[in-house]
Protein backbone atom coordinates (compact mmCIF):
# COMPACT_ATOMS: atom_id res chain seq x y z
CA UNK A 1 0.00 0.00 0.00
CA UNK A 2 1.06 3.43 -0.99
CA UNK A 3 2.32 6.32 1.72
CA UNK A 4 -0.76 8.43 -0.30
CA UNK A 5 -3.36 5.09 0.00
CA UNK A 6 -2.14 4.59 3.32
CA UNK A 7 -3.00 8.70 4.35
CA UNK A 8 -6.37 8.50 2.44
CA UNK A 9 -6.95 5.27 3.87
CA UNK A 10 -6.80 6.63 7.67
CA UNK A 11 -8.87 9.75 7.23
CA UNK A 12 -11.61 8.40 5.95
CA UNK A 13 -11.50 5.76 8.83
CA UNK A 14 -10.69 8.35 11.20
CA UNK A 15 -13.83 10.30 9.84
CA UNK A 16 -16.17 7.18 9.70
CA UNK A 17 -15.06 6.81 13.67
CA UNK A 18 -15.67 10.15 14.52
CA UNK A 19 -19.15 10.09 12.70
CA UNK A 20 -20.28 6.88 14.29
CA UNK A 21 -18.72 8.03 17.76
CA UNK A 22 -20.95 11.49 17.41
CA UNK A 23 -24.23 9.58 16.53
CA UNK A 24 -24.00 7.18 19.50
CA UNK A 25 -23.24 9.88 22.54
CA UNK A 26 -25.80 12.25 20.85
CA UNK A 27 -28.07 8.96 21.01
CA UNK A 28 -27.04 8.15 24.27
CA UNK A 29 -27.70 11.33 25.71
CA UNK A 30 -30.83 13.14 24.35
CA UNK A 31 -32.47 9.35 23.23
CA UNK A 32 -32.16 6.39 25.38
CA UNK A 33 -34.09 6.35 28.28
CA UNK A 34 -33.44 7.86 32.03
CA UNK A 35 -33.54 4.29 33.71
CA UNK A 36 -33.10 3.03 37.32
CA UNK A 37 -29.96 3.12 38.34
CA UNK A 38 -29.01 6.86 36.65
CA UNK A 39 -32.11 7.71 38.71
CA UNK A 40 -30.65 6.41 41.90
CA UNK A 41 -27.22 7.55 41.56
CA UNK A 42 -28.68 11.11 40.72
CA UNK A 43 -30.45 10.83 43.94
CA UNK A 44 -26.62 11.52 45.84
CA UNK A 45 -25.77 14.82 44.07
CA UNK A 46 -29.49 16.23 44.19
CA UNK A 47 -29.41 15.95 47.61
CA UNK A 48 -26.07 17.34 48.22
CA UNK A 49 -27.46 20.66 46.19
CA UNK A 50 -30.21 20.47 48.81
CA UNK A 51 -27.81 20.72 51.73
CA UNK A 52 -28.11 17.15 52.64
CA UNK A 53 -24.28 16.22 51.97
CA UNK A 54 -23.06 13.24 49.93
CA UNK A 55 -26.35 11.23 50.56
CA UNK A 56 -28.68 9.07 48.74
CA UNK A 57 -32.27 8.60 49.10
CA UNK A 58 -31.39 4.99 50.60
CA UNK A 59 -34.07 3.67 47.94
CA UNK A 60 -31.69 -0.15 48.75
CA UNK A 61 -31.11 0.84 52.31
CA UNK A 62 -34.42 0.65 53.97
CA UNK A 63 -35.66 4.20 51.77
CA UNK A 64 -34.30 6.89 54.66
CA UNK A 65 -31.36 9.27 53.15
CA UNK A 66 -28.11 7.13 53.67
CA UNK A 67 -25.34 9.66 53.60
CA UNK A 68 -22.09 7.03 51.72
CA UNK A 69 -24.94 4.86 50.49
CA UNK A 70 -22.71 1.67 50.06
CA UNK A 71 -25.56 0.61 47.27
CA UNK A 72 -24.47 3.58 45.13
CA UNK A 73 -21.24 1.77 43.78
CA UNK A 74 -20.64 4.78 41.36
CA UNK A 75 -18.60 7.40 43.39
CA UNK A 76 -17.77 10.67 44.01
CA UNK A 77 -15.20 11.18 40.93
CA UNK A 78 -18.58 10.95 38.79
CA UNK A 79 -21.27 12.37 41.09
CA UNK A 80 -19.62 15.61 42.76
CA UNK A 81 -18.89 16.95 39.17
CA UNK A 82 -22.30 16.06 38.65
CA UNK A 83 -23.34 18.00 41.35
CA UNK A 84 -21.59 21.15 39.88
CA UNK A 85 -23.29 21.51 36.68
CA UNK A 86 -26.66 20.62 38.36
CA UNK A 87 -25.79 23.68 40.28
CA UNK A 88 -25.63 26.15 37.47
CA UNK A 89 -29.25 25.17 36.53
CA UNK A 90 -28.66 22.89 33.57
CA UNK A 91 -31.74 20.60 33.08
CA UNK A 92 -31.05 17.57 35.49
CA UNK A 93 -30.83 14.86 33.37
CA UNK A 94 -29.09 16.35 30.44
CA UNK A 95 -26.56 18.21 32.62
CA UNK A 96 -26.04 14.77 34.99
CA UNK A 97 -25.16 13.01 31.62
CA UNK A 98 -22.65 15.28 30.42
CA UNK A 99 -20.01 14.14 32.71
CA UNK A 100 -20.32 10.79 32.10
CA UNK A 101 -19.83 11.64 28.07
CA UNK A 102 -16.65 13.56 29.09
CA UNK A 103 -15.25 10.76 30.68
CA UNK A 104 -15.76 9.20 27.17
CA UNK A 105 -13.98 11.52 25.44
CA UNK A 106 -11.19 10.91 27.95
CA UNK A 107 -11.09 7.40 27.35
CA UNK A 108 -11.25 7.70 23.96
CA UNK A 109 -8.26 10.58 23.89
CA UNK A 110 -5.86 8.30 26.34
CA UNK A 111 -6.81 5.24 24.19
CA UNK A 112 -5.38 7.30 21.17
CA UNK A 113 -2.48 8.28 22.82
CA UNK A 114 -1.06 4.64 23.57
CA UNK A 115 -2.14 3.40 20.12
CA UNK A 116 -0.25 5.69 18.42
CA UNK A 117 3.04 5.25 21.15
CA UNK A 118 2.32 1.70 20.23
CA UNK A 119 1.83 1.86 16.68
CA UNK A 120 1.50 4.84 14.37
CA UNK A 121 -1.71 5.99 13.28
CA UNK A 122 -3.43 2.90 13.07
CA UNK A 123 -3.06 1.28 16.10
CA UNK A 124 -4.48 4.60 17.80
CA UNK A 125 -7.39 4.70 15.25
CA UNK A 126 -7.38 0.50 16.09
CA UNK A 127 -7.39 1.35 20.19
CA UNK A 128 -10.28 4.20 20.05
CA UNK A 129 -12.20 2.04 17.79
CA UNK A 130 -12.67 -0.97 20.18
CA UNK A 131 -15.04 0.54 22.98
CA UNK A 132 -17.55 1.25 20.31
CA UNK A 133 -17.35 -2.50 19.29
CA UNK A 134 -18.43 -3.58 22.74
CA UNK A 135 -22.01 -4.16 23.10
CA UNK A 136 -22.93 -3.18 26.84
CA UNK A 137 -26.84 -2.70 26.74
CA UNK A 138 -28.09 -5.96 26.85
CA UNK A 139 -29.25 -8.00 30.00
CA UNK A 140 -31.08 -6.49 33.33
CA UNK A 141 -28.06 -4.05 33.98
CA UNK A 142 -27.21 -2.32 30.95
CA UNK A 143 -24.53 0.28 29.98
CA UNK A 144 -27.01 1.67 27.72
CA UNK A 145 -24.38 3.98 26.34
CA UNK A 146 -21.28 6.47 27.08
CA UNK A 147 -23.74 8.96 28.62
CA UNK A 148 -25.35 6.75 31.21
CA UNK A 149 -25.03 8.13 34.49
CA UNK A 150 -23.13 5.56 35.58
CA UNK A 151 -18.69 5.25 36.76
CA UNK A 152 -17.64 2.42 34.50
CA UNK A 153 -16.49 3.99 31.47
CA UNK A 154 -14.96 6.84 33.64
CA UNK A 155 -12.67 4.30 35.99
CA UNK A 156 -11.75 3.12 32.44
CA UNK A 157 -10.48 6.53 31.46
CA UNK A 158 -8.92 7.45 34.05
CA UNK A 159 -6.98 3.33 34.02
CA UNK A 160 -6.20 4.24 30.71
CA UNK A 161 -4.50 7.68 31.19
CA UNK A 162 -2.72 5.74 34.02
CA UNK A 163 -0.81 3.71 31.60
CA UNK A 164 -0.34 6.72 29.57
CA UNK A 165 1.80 8.63 32.40
CA UNK A 166 2.98 5.12 34.25
CA UNK A 167 6.45 5.55 32.54
CA UNK A 168 7.56 8.78 32.93
CA UNK A 169 5.57 9.92 36.17
CA UNK A 170 4.52 6.68 38.00
CA UNK A 171 3.38 8.56 40.99
CA UNK A 172 0.41 10.46 38.79
CA UNK A 173 -0.74 7.07 37.35
CA UNK A 174 -1.10 6.15 41.22
CA UNK A 175 -3.19 9.02 41.86
CA UNK A 176 -5.44 8.26 38.58
CA UNK A 177 -5.40 4.63 39.76
CA UNK A 178 -7.31 6.09 43.06
CA UNK A 179 -9.38 8.44 40.99
CA UNK A 180 -10.49 5.24 38.92
CA UNK A 181 -11.22 3.56 42.17
CA UNK A 182 -13.37 6.45 43.36
CA UNK A 183 -15.17 6.28 39.98
CA UNK A 184 -16.04 2.84 40.29
CA UNK A 185 -14.98 0.50 43.39
CA UNK A 186 -13.99 -2.65 41.10
CA UNK A 187 -11.31 -0.66 38.94
CA UNK A 188 -8.97 -1.71 42.27
CA UNK A 189 -8.77 -4.81 40.15
CA UNK A 190 -6.47 -3.04 38.04
CA UNK A 191 -3.99 -2.92 40.81
CA UNK A 192 -1.82 -5.81 39.47
CA UNK A 193 -1.57 -4.95 35.99
CA UNK A 194 -0.29 -1.67 37.44
CA UNK A 195 2.22 -3.26 39.54
CA UNK A 196 3.42 -5.93 37.03
CA UNK A 197 4.08 -3.06 34.02
CA UNK A 198 6.04 -0.96 36.71
CA UNK A 199 8.42 -3.69 37.09
CA UNK A 200 8.68 -4.46 33.50
CA UNK A 201 9.44 -1.01 33.21
CA UNK A 202 12.67 -1.07 35.64
CA UNK A 203 16.38 -1.35 34.53
CA UNK A 204 17.39 -4.64 33.58
CA UNK A 205 18.77 -6.64 36.96
CA UNK A 206 18.54 -9.70 38.71
CA UNK A 207 14.70 -10.42 40.04
CA UNK A 208 15.59 -9.55 43.41
CA UNK A 209 17.12 -6.32 42.79
CA UNK A 210 14.43 -5.30 40.11
CA UNK A 211 11.97 -6.32 42.53
CA UNK A 212 13.16 -4.21 45.17
CA UNK A 213 13.71 -1.45 42.80
CA UNK A 214 10.17 -1.76 42.04
CA UNK A 215 8.82 -1.84 45.44
CA UNK A 216 10.69 1.30 46.42
CA UNK A 217 9.85 2.91 43.07
CA UNK A 218 6.48 2.33 43.71
CA UNK A 219 5.69 3.40 47.42
CA UNK A 220 4.75 6.95 46.39
CA UNK A 221 2.42 5.49 43.55
CA UNK A 222 0.67 3.39 45.72
CA UNK A 223 -0.15 5.87 48.55
CA UNK A 224 -1.11 8.25 45.67
CA UNK A 225 -3.83 5.41 44.82
CA UNK A 226 -5.41 5.03 47.95
CA UNK A 227 -5.11 8.84 49.04
CA UNK A 228 -8.65 9.36 46.80
CA UNK A 229 -10.21 6.40 49.00
CA UNK A 230 -9.02 7.74 52.09
CA UNK A 231 -10.23 11.16 51.98
CA UNK A 232 -13.62 9.45 50.86
CA UNK A 233 -13.45 7.55 54.17
CA UNK A 234 -12.54 10.14 55.82
CA UNK A 235 -15.15 12.75 55.15
CA UNK A 236 -17.76 9.42 55.99
CA UNK A 237 -16.20 9.17 59.43
CA UNK A 238 -16.23 12.70 60.37
CA UNK A 239 -20.10 12.75 58.89
CA UNK A 240 -21.49 9.14 60.50
CA UNK A 241 -19.38 9.24 63.34
CA UNK A 242 -17.37 6.40 65.05
CA UNK A 243 -20.59 4.28 65.48
CA UNK A 244 -22.28 5.20 61.75
CA UNK A 245 -18.74 4.45 60.26
CA UNK A 246 -18.78 1.17 61.61
CA UNK A 247 -21.69 0.54 60.38
CA UNK A 248 -21.36 2.05 57.02
CA UNK A 249 -17.88 -0.50 56.47
CA UNK A 250 -19.97 -3.49 57.78
CA UNK A 251 -22.82 -2.48 54.77
CA UNK A 252 -20.14 -1.78 52.47
CA UNK A 253 -18.19 -5.25 52.77
CA UNK A 254 -21.44 -7.04 52.49
CA UNK A 255 -22.53 -5.17 49.72
CA UNK A 256 -18.81 -5.69 47.82
CA UNK A 257 -19.15 -9.36 48.71
CA UNK A 258 -22.29 -10.52 47.92
CA UNK A 259 -22.55 -8.32 44.79
CA UNK A 260 -25.44 -6.58 46.27
CA UNK A 261 -28.25 -8.89 45.08
CA UNK A 262 -29.76 -12.32 45.15
CA UNK A 263 -29.46 -14.38 41.91
CA UNK A 264 -29.14 -17.94 40.72
CA UNK A 265 -25.77 -18.62 40.88
CA UNK A 266 -23.83 -19.15 37.28
CA UNK A 267 -20.48 -20.72 36.23
CA UNK A 268 -17.77 -19.98 34.12
CA UNK A 269 -18.70 -20.98 30.99
CA UNK A 270 -22.07 -19.06 31.43
CA UNK A 271 -19.70 -15.90 31.93
CA UNK A 272 -17.83 -16.60 29.29
CA UNK A 273 -20.09 -17.30 26.54
CA UNK A 274 -21.92 -14.01 27.88
CA UNK A 275 -18.57 -11.71 27.43
CA UNK A 276 -18.31 -13.49 24.20
CA UNK A 277 -21.76 -12.60 22.68
CA UNK A 278 -21.39 -9.06 24.21
CA UNK A 279 -19.59 -7.21 20.71
CA UNK A 280 -21.77 -5.90 17.08
CA UNK A 281 -20.62 -8.81 15.77
CA UNK A 282 -21.17 -12.29 16.06
CA UNK A 283 -19.02 -14.43 18.57
CA UNK A 284 -17.05 -16.56 16.36
CA UNK A 285 -15.45 -13.41 14.50
CA UNK A 286 -14.25 -11.53 18.23
CA UNK A 287 -13.12 -15.35 18.92
CA UNK A 288 -11.06 -15.79 15.45
CA UNK A 289 -9.56 -12.09 16.28
CA UNK A 290 -8.47 -12.92 19.43
CA UNK A 291 -7.03 -16.19 18.40
CA UNK A 292 -5.47 -14.62 15.46
CA UNK A 293 -4.33 -11.39 17.31
CA UNK A 294 -2.33 -13.64 19.78
CA UNK A 295 -0.55 -15.88 17.45
CA UNK A 296 0.76 -12.98 15.46
CA UNK A 297 1.89 -11.64 18.56
CA UNK A 298 3.82 -14.58 19.64
CA UNK A 299 4.50 -14.94 16.24
CA UNK A 300 6.74 -11.47 16.28
CA UNK A 301 8.29 -11.66 19.87
CA UNK A 302 9.36 -15.62 18.93
CA UNK A 303 11.13 -15.55 15.80
CA UNK A 304 14.94 -15.89 17.02
CA UNK A 305 15.96 -15.93 13.34
CA UNK A 306 14.64 -13.19 11.91
CA UNK A 307 15.28 -11.00 15.04
CA UNK A 308 19.09 -12.58 14.60
CA UNK A 309 19.12 -11.18 10.77
CA UNK A 310 17.43 -7.80 12.09
CA UNK A 311 14.60 -7.98 9.42
CA UNK A 312 11.64 -7.31 11.48
CA UNK A 313 10.59 -3.51 11.35
CA UNK A 314 9.19 -1.54 14.50
CA UNK A 315 9.43 -4.86 17.01
CA UNK A 316 11.84 -4.39 19.50
CA UNK A 317 12.12 -7.75 21.14
CA UNK A 318 13.09 -6.03 24.43
CA UNK A 319 11.33 -2.75 24.17
CA UNK A 320 10.28 -2.23 27.81
CA UNK A 321 7.68 0.17 26.97
CA UNK A 322 5.98 -2.69 24.38
CA UNK A 323 6.35 -5.40 26.68
CA UNK A 324 5.56 -3.65 30.13
CA UNK A 325 2.00 -2.51 28.25
CA UNK A 326 1.06 -5.31 26.63
CA UNK A 327 1.88 -8.07 29.25
CA UNK A 328 0.23 -5.38 32.11
CA UNK A 329 -2.78 -5.17 29.89
CA UNK A 330 -3.49 -8.43 29.15
CA UNK A 331 -2.73 -9.13 32.72
CA UNK A 332 -5.38 -6.45 33.95
CA UNK A 333 -7.77 -7.87 31.25
CA UNK A 334 -7.79 -11.23 32.54
CA UNK A 335 -7.84 -9.97 35.91
CA UNK A 336 -11.15 -8.20 35.64
CA UNK A 337 -12.69 -11.12 33.54
CA UNK A 338 -11.19 -14.09 35.80
CA UNK A 339 -12.76 -12.32 39.07
CA UNK A 340 -16.04 -12.20 37.97
CA UNK A 341 -16.08 -15.18 35.83
CA UNK A 342 -15.49 -17.38 38.96
CA UNK A 343 -17.71 -15.38 41.48
CA UNK A 344 -20.75 -17.40 40.79
CA UNK A 345 -22.73 -14.93 43.32
CA UNK A 346 -22.59 -12.40 40.63
CA UNK A 347 -25.02 -12.29 37.25
CA UNK A 348 -24.63 -12.42 33.86
CA UNK A 349 -24.27 -8.81 33.38
CA UNK A 350 -20.94 -7.44 31.25
CA UNK A 351 -21.02 -4.21 33.57
CA UNK A 352 -18.91 -6.07 36.05
CA UNK A 353 -16.01 -6.88 33.95
CA UNK A 354 -16.90 -3.87 31.49
CA UNK A 355 -14.13 -1.47 32.98
CA UNK A 356 -11.25 -3.83 32.24
CA UNK A 357 -12.83 -3.92 28.95
CA UNK A 358 -12.81 -0.76 27.90
CA UNK A 359 -9.47 0.43 29.66
CA UNK A 360 -7.92 -2.94 28.43
CA UNK A 361 -8.42 -4.64 25.31
CA UNK A 362 -8.06 -1.67 22.78
CA UNK A 363 -4.47 -1.63 24.45
CA UNK A 364 -3.87 -5.16 22.95
CA UNK A 365 -5.73 -4.57 20.02
CA UNK A 366 -2.91 -1.64 19.02
CA UNK A 367 -0.32 -4.50 20.51
CA UNK A 368 -1.57 -7.04 17.70
CA UNK A 369 -1.36 -3.80 15.43
CA UNK A 370 2.43 -3.52 15.97
CA UNK A 371 3.18 -7.03 15.92
CA UNK A 372 0.84 -7.63 12.75
CA UNK A 373 2.56 -4.45 10.94
CA UNK A 374 6.02 -5.89 12.02
CA UNK A 375 5.45 -8.92 10.98
CA UNK A 376 4.03 -7.68 7.12
CA UNK A 377 6.94 -5.26 6.59
CA UNK A 378 9.83 -7.86 7.21
CA UNK A 379 11.75 -7.45 3.46
CA UNK A 380 11.33 -10.93 1.81
CA UNK A 381 14.55 -10.41 0.23
CA UNK A 382 17.80 -12.33 1.37
CA UNK A 383 15.24 -15.03 3.25
CA UNK A 384 16.99 -18.38 3.74
CA UNK A 385 15.00 -21.26 1.26
CA UNK A 386 14.64 -22.88 4.56
CA UNK A 387 12.97 -20.18 6.48
CA UNK A 388 10.74 -18.56 2.93
CA UNK A 389 7.60 -20.63 3.88
CA UNK A 390 7.38 -19.78 7.76
CA UNK A 391 8.00 -15.77 6.22
CA UNK A 392 5.11 -16.55 3.88
CA UNK A 393 3.03 -18.06 6.40
CA UNK A 394 3.52 -14.95 8.59
CA UNK A 395 2.82 -12.38 6.54
CA UNK A 396 -0.54 -14.09 5.86
CA UNK A 397 -1.59 -14.23 9.15
CA UNK A 398 0.07 -10.80 9.68
CA UNK A 399 -2.77 -9.79 6.91
CA UNK A 400 -5.41 -11.99 8.27
CA UNK A 401 -4.84 -10.42 11.97
CA UNK A 402 -5.51 -7.05 10.96
CA UNK A 403 -8.65 -8.02 8.97
CA UNK A 404 -10.16 -9.58 11.54
CA UNK A 405 -9.66 -6.15 13.61
CA UNK A 406 -11.10 -4.74 10.82
CA UNK A 407 -13.85 -6.65 11.10
CA UNK A 408 -14.62 -6.32 14.87
CA UNK A 409 -13.54 -2.80 15.77
CA UNK A 410 -15.02 -1.37 12.38
CA UNK A 411 -18.09 -3.42 11.99
CA UNK A 412 -19.02 -3.14 15.40
CA UNK A 413 -18.87 0.29 15.68
CA UNK A 414 -20.91 0.60 12.29
CA UNK A 415 -23.44 -1.54 14.07
CA UNK A 416 -23.49 0.51 16.79
CA UNK A 417 -24.29 3.63 15.10
CA UNK A 418 -26.82 1.69 13.26
CA UNK A 419 -29.19 0.50 16.37
CA UNK A 420 -28.74 4.18 17.61
CA UNK A 421 -30.39 5.36 14.05
CA UNK A 422 -33.07 2.80 14.19
CA UNK A 423 -36.12 3.51 15.51
CA UNK A 424 -36.45 2.87 19.34
CA UNK A 425 -37.44 -0.31 20.30
CA UNK A 426 -37.91 1.06 24.01
CA UNK A 427 -39.38 4.11 25.59
CA UNK A 428 -37.03 7.07 24.67
CA UNK A 429 -36.95 9.99 27.17
CA UNK A 430 -39.00 12.20 25.61
CA UNK A 431 -41.19 9.83 26.01
CA UNK A 432 -40.46 9.16 29.83
CA UNK A 433 -40.71 13.08 30.27
CA UNK A 434 -43.37 13.48 28.76
CA UNK A 435 -45.72 10.38 30.62
CA UNK A 436 -44.36 11.86 33.93
CA UNK A 437 -45.53 15.27 33.75
CA UNK A 438 -48.72 15.23 35.43
CA UNK A 439 -47.14 13.17 38.28
CA UNK A 440 -44.41 16.08 38.76
CA UNK A 441 -47.58 18.80 38.87
CA UNK A 442 -49.08 16.89 41.27
CA UNK A 443 -46.08 17.00 43.38
CA UNK A 444 -45.28 20.05 43.09
CA UNK A 445 -48.61 21.46 43.84
CA UNK A 446 -49.17 18.92 46.69
CA UNK A 447 -45.99 19.45 48.19
CA UNK A 448 -45.10 15.87 47.91
CA UNK A 449 -41.64 15.00 49.80
CA UNK A 450 -41.42 11.08 48.85
CA UNK A 451 -43.22 8.52 46.56
CA UNK A 452 -42.17 5.05 46.67
CA UNK A 453 -41.91 2.85 43.57
CA UNK A 454 -43.26 -0.84 43.10
CA UNK A 455 -41.71 -2.27 41.76
CA UNK A 456 -37.74 -1.30 41.47
CA UNK A 457 -37.36 -0.33 37.72
CA UNK A 458 -39.02 2.12 35.45
CA UNK A 459 -41.42 3.35 38.49
CA UNK A 460 -37.60 4.51 40.04
CA UNK A 461 -37.37 6.79 37.14
CA UNK A 462 -40.18 8.50 36.74
CA UNK A 463 -40.42 9.24 40.58
CA UNK A 464 -36.97 11.20 40.42
CA UNK A 465 -38.13 12.90 37.23
CA UNK A 466 -41.02 13.95 38.68
CA UNK A 467 -38.92 15.92 41.37
CA UNK A 468 -39.59 13.67 44.40
CA UNK A 469 -38.17 11.56 46.29
CA UNK A 470 -37.58 7.71 45.70
CA UNK A 471 -38.35 4.98 48.03
CA UNK A 472 -39.20 1.12 47.59
CA UNK A 473 -42.80 0.42 48.26
CA UNK A 474 -42.08 -2.35 50.71
CA UNK A 475 -39.60 -0.46 53.08
CA UNK A 476 -41.69 0.01 56.29
CA UNK A 477 -40.47 3.79 56.08
CA UNK A 478 -42.64 3.73 53.29
CA UNK A 479 -46.13 2.48 54.76
CA UNK A 480 -47.51 5.89 54.72
CA UNK A 481 -45.98 6.91 51.42
CA UNK A 482 -48.39 7.30 48.06
CA UNK A 483 -46.75 4.28 45.73
CA UNK A 484 -46.13 4.84 41.95
CA UNK A 485 -46.36 1.80 39.55
CA UNK A 486 -47.89 0.77 36.70
CA UNK A 487 -51.40 -1.15 38.09
CA UNK A 488 -54.55 -0.11 39.58
CA UNK A 489 -54.77 1.03 43.05
CA UNK A 490 -55.48 -2.12 45.51
CA UNK A 491 -57.09 0.56 47.73
CA UNK A 492 -58.69 3.86 47.39
CA UNK A 493 -58.88 5.56 43.92
CA UNK A 494 -55.78 7.13 41.95
CA UNK A 495 -54.25 10.03 43.45
CA UNK A 496 -53.11 10.76 39.78
CA UNK A 497 -53.06 8.81 36.68
CA UNK A 498 -51.10 9.25 33.45
CA UNK A 499 -50.73 6.61 30.58
CA UNK A 500 -49.31 3.99 32.51
CA UNK A 501 -47.91 5.55 35.17
CA UNK A 502 -51.12 5.22 38.33
CA UNK A 503 -50.17 6.78 42.13
CA UNK A 504 -51.83 5.25 44.43
CA UNK A 505 -52.53 6.63 48.27
CA UNK A 506 -50.68 5.15 50.78
CA UNK A 507 -51.26 1.21 52.24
Amino acid sequence: MTSRLRTTAFWVLLAVLVTANAIVMLHSLLVLRFWEDEAFNLTVPRNLLAGWGYTSDGTLSGSTPTPFDPRISTGPVVLLPVAAVLATGLDPILGARLIPLAYWLLLLGGLAVLGRRLSGRFGALTAVTVPLAFDTAGGFSPIQGPADLLGEVAAAAWIVWGLVVLRRRPWLAGLFLGLAVQAKLIAVLALPAFAVALFLLAPPAPFAARAAATLRRGILPLLLAAAPTLLMELAALLSLGPDGYVRHVRSLGHFVLSGGQQYAPTTIPEKLATLAEAWFVPWPFVLAAGVLGLTAVVAAALAPALRAEGRIRGWPPHGPHLRALGIGSALGLLTFVGWWAQASQLPLWVRHPAVGVFAFTPVLAAVVVRAATALWHRSAHGIPAAVRGAHVARRAGALLSLAMLLVVGAGGAIADTARALSPPAAETLAQQRAAVVPVAAWVRDEGVLWIAAKPWGGPVSSIVLSGAHVGLFDAPAMRETPTLGGAPCAKGSALVSARAIVVCPAG
